[in-house]
């Protein structure tokens, strides 16, 4: 019963860590391609789809990490048994 509790309380330790650790990288990643964003925003106007486009990109990390939060909460539980 122990050893239950113990594993899942590793895979919700990991699905923490696969969401926090992939923010941090996309806040890194983020900050500097969105001080470029905003200087070619100040300098041309018609840059600012493209700039969008830019500053999304690094979002889609977090999104990662969090399909794998969630494939380690529901499915790794599934397949202990």
């Amino acid at each position: 019963m122990a050893v239950e509790s113990v594993g899942a309380g590793l895979i919700a330790v990991g699905a923490g860590l696969a969401v926090g650790l992939a923010g941090i990288g996309t806040g890194l990643g983020q900050q500097d391609v969105g001080a470029a964003a905003v200087g070619a925003i100040t300098e041309d106007m018609s840059l600012f789809g493209k700039c969008i486009v830019l500053i999304v990109l690094p979002e889609t990390i977090v999104i990662f990490g969090l399909v794998v939060a969630i494939l380690c909460m529901f499915v790794l539980p599934g397949m202990a048994s």
